[in-house]
Order: C-alpha cells, then sequence, then structure tokens
C-alpha cells in the first residue's frame, strides 16, 4: 500500500535501514506491525527476507513513497515538498532560487503552481476563514484575559509589581516559574532502548503518562487564569469592590466554584446576586412604608422628610446629654471643648474622647462657618453636610463626580457610587440617597 514519507527528502533525514544501515532512498519498506520506534528497511533487505529481533519476514508491510500527485497531475507529493521547503527557504518570490532547489521545475512553473494551489486555492482560503471564525466565537465570551503585546511592561525581577503579576512576563506570555515546576526533572534520565525488558518498557511508559497528566493539569491552571483574568491582581480587587459588603463576602465564598461555571457564566451569577440584594433592600424600604401605613410615593416622600427630623432631634438630644456629662468632670469638659474648637477650624481627624461613666456616642453635627464652599450649598446641602460631617468642598467634588458619572452611564447604582468615592460607604449611602431624592442622579 502506497503511503506518503514521513521524512523530507533528503535521505540523512531518514533513519538508516535495519538491515544493512545504508541511508534509505524512496521507495523503502516499513513494517507494520513493529514499533515505536518504526522499523524501516530499503528494498535489497525486504527482498532477502531480513529478520531482526521481534520483526519477522512475514509481517505486514507498508511501501513508503511520495511518488503520486495530490493538487496538480503533472506534480509528484515529493516535489510539493519540495516546493513548500523551498520556499521556506529562499523566501516568497525568489522562484529562480526556488527552481534551482527543486531541480525538477522551472522558474514560470514554481511561481504558477503555487499562486493556483497555496495562495489563490479558495479551499485553502474558506478554510482559514473558518478557523479565523471559530477562534473569535470561542474567544467573544471571555472575561479579561492576557496576550503577548507589541512593547509590554517588562517588571524587574521581584519587584512589587512583578510579585503582583505572580511572575508573569508579558513578552513571553508566560510566567517565570511554572506549576509543578520540576515536573520534567522525573524524565531527564529516561531512555528508549531495544534491549529494555517488557516491565522496565511499561514503567517508563507510566513514567511518560504520568507526567502528561501533570502537564495537563499545568495547562488547566493556565487556561483558568486567561479566562477569570486573574493577571493583574490590583484590577481584579478593584473590580470585586464595585458590589456591596454582603455581595463581596459572597464572591469571597464562591471563588473556588468559579473554575467549574467559566468566566462568563460566574461573573452572570454574581451580577445576578448583587440584583437580587438591591431589590430586597428595595423590598424592606416598601415593607416599611405599607407598616406605616403608606400607600402613595408622595406620603412616603413626606415620611422619609418626617424621619429624618426625628433623626435630627435625637441626634441634638444626644448631643446635649453628651454636654451635660461633660460639666460634671471638669478634665472632659476641657477636652470637649477642645474638640469643638478643632472642628470649628475644620479639622476633621478627631481622636476621640473616653469618658468611663459615658459609652460612645454620635459626634455632633459638623459647623460649617466660614468653611470654604459653604456659600454654594442650598440649605438641605448644608444639612446632609453637617450630619455627614463632611467639608462643603469635597461634597461638591463627591456630587459632581456622580452626576457626571450618571449622566454618562443613564443611571448609577450604590456599588458604582462607592466605587468612584473612596469614603466610609455609610457617608457614601447618605451622599447617594441624598441626589437620589433631591433628583441631581437617578438609579440604574
Amino acid at each position: 500500500m502506497d503511503r506518503l514519507a514521513s521524512f523530507g527528502n533528503d535521505p540523512f533525514d531518514k533513519p538508516p535501514c535495519r538491515g544493512c544501515s545504508s541511508y534509505l532512498m524512496e521507495p523503502y519498506i516499513k513494517c507494520a506491525e513493529c514499533g515505536p520506534p518504526p522499523f524501516l528497511m530499503c528494498l535489497q533487505c525486504f527482498a532477502r527476507g531480513f529478520e531482526y529481533r521481534k520483526h519477522h519476514s512475514d509481517h505486514k508491510y507498508e511501501i513508503m513513497t511520495s511518488d503520486f500527485p495530490i493538487l496538480d497531475s503533472s506534480w509528484t507529493a515529493q516535489e510539493e515538498m519540495a516546493l513548500l521547503e523551498a520556499v521556506m527557504d529562499c523566501g516568497f518570490g525568489n522562484w529562480q532560487d526556488v527552481a534551482n532547489q527543486i531541480r525538477t521545475k522551472t522558474k514560470e512553473e514554481c511561481e504558477k503552481h503555487y499562486m493556483k494551489h497555496f495562495i489563490n486555492n479558495p479551499l485553502f482560503s474558506s478554510t482559514l476563514l473558518t478557523l479565523k471564525q471559530v477562534e473569535e466565537a470561542k474567544s467573544a465570551d471571555m472575561a479579561i484575559t492576557f496576550h503577548p503585546s507589541d512593547d509590554p511592561p517588562r517588571p524587574t525581577f521581584d519587584s512589587v509589581l512583578s510579585r503582583d503579576m505572580a511572575g508573569y512576563m508579558p513578552a513571553r506570555a508566560d510566567f517565570i516559574e511554572e506549576f509543578d515546576n520540576y515536573a520534567e526533572w522525573d524524565l531527564r534520565d529516561i531512555d528508549f532502548v531495544e534491549d529494555d525488558s517488557d516491565l522496565l518498557h511499561a514503567l517508563k511508559i507510566a513514567v511518560v503518562e504520568i507526567y502528561h497528566s501533570r502537564l495537563k493539569e499545568r495547562q488547566r491552571r493556565k487556561k483558568i487564569i486567561r479566562d477569570h483574568g486573574l493577571i493583574s491582581l490590583r484590577k481584579f480587587q478593584i473590580l470585586e469592590r464595585r458590589y456591596p459588603k454582603e455581595i463581596q463576602d459572597l464572591y469571597e465564598i464562591l471563588r473556588r466554584f468559579a473554575r467549574i461555571l467559566g468566566s462568563t457564566e460566574h461573573d452572570k451569577f454574581i451580577e445576578s446576586h448583587a440584583l437580587e440584594f438591591e431589590l430586597r433592600k428595595e423590598i424592606r424600604r416598601l415593607q416599611e412604608y405599607r407598616a406605616a401605613g403608606i400607600q402613595t410615593f408622595c406620603s412616603a416622600k413626606v415620611y422619609e422628610h418626617l424621619k429624618q427630623a426625628r433623626e435630627e432631634a435625637r441626634l441634638k438630644r444626644t448631643v446635649l446629654s453628651e454636654v451635660l456629662d461633660y460639666i460634671h468632670d471638669s478634665a472632659a469638659c476641657q477636652q470637649w471643648l477642645h474638640r469643638q474648637a478643632a472642628i470649628d477650624s475644620g479639622q476633621l481627624q478627631i481622636t476621640p474622647i473616653s469618658v468611663s461613666q459615658v459609652g460612645r456616642r454620635s459626634a455632633p453635627p459638623l459647623n460649617l462657618t466660614g468653611l470654604p464652599g459653604t456659600e454654594k450649598l442650598n440649605d438641605k446641602e448644608k444639612e446632609l453636610c453637617q450630619m455627614v460631617r463632611l467639608v462643603p468642598g469635597a461634597y461638591l467634588e463627591y456630587k459632581s463626580a456622580l452626576v457626571s458619572e450618571c449622566e454618562k452611564l443613564g443611571g448609577l447604582r450604590l456599588a458604582q457610587a462607592r466605587a468612584l468615592i473612596k469614603i466610609d460607604v455609610n457617608k457614601t449611602r447618605k451622599i447617594y440617597d441624598f441626589l437620589i431624592r433631591e433628583g441631581y442622579i437617578s438609579k440604574v
């Protein structure tokens, strides 16, 4: 049976004949029952019935030759391979050099055949297009991936950026240290020889199979890193902080299952829980309205206003009781006066006062007198800054950032607001709720 020879045109590329040790020239014989490695013989040794160890003259055999056409009846398979090798060696367009290397075809024949069957062939072009479409379809739903780039960052070894990237080298798209980095050590002394016993041969095959399974685990871990975009740890943590604290805790618990779901499915799963959290919070607010006998949103707005007024009155009573407690203690009274002076001067980082007789209490409202930017606030915004203890300049910056982001996205969620404003989450929630109530921004 004729088969395409598995080696190039150069006879020195082929292993020698097992019988006479001469270099093989096509056609030659390959035993179909012996191997690996393949048992090859020249025609002369095959004709005299050469036998060697396990090989016998009555074994099935294959005739290895490249003397048959593939793409063109006037070109043999051997000439096709010679053409491709010559183009690779001499370069595309150097048809005279290609013809000189092939020796059996002219310059014009080489150029015409190559352009017709390897460049303008619709079969090859459609196959390449299909492969490209399949590759694009595979990568369409992936998360943040890492690829080699033209001018990638090259952090110095053992730097902070290099440690954050887990030793990843962008220029090579690989890691300095692989998972199971010394797996190859078990293979360094293994050599398959014909004198091995069956038991020793089976043992070596088992070692190779174990090594192959370790390579598959290494590639599996790399695929998880690619699919989920885990190279940039800081960027991954910033994306996690988009969610409320409860969703972040859930994210941490379910992180180990991300490799099972896949990147897109896992992100959808977390997003669905974040949406469920927001809906439950809104349902609780509506249930609070229903428990208070409120049936319209207009009444709900009045209820929220009265609720805020009651909260402010409670805070004032707390401040008054705090002052009365301090009056009975001269040292504590002096501390309280110093703290109020610091607040009036705009210093917000104040050490809390420890009083043995009194527990921890809420801080009094911020005095906005003389602070820059106060004249730009309306009465409700001044009231918010006093209760949240936020200077007017900072509030105006936060308001501008939230309003701009809301106009860009068509709506804003609390988690997105927290990602923009890096302050206390409770203050962010109060600012976010205030801007929603006053109509400066809207929810998604």
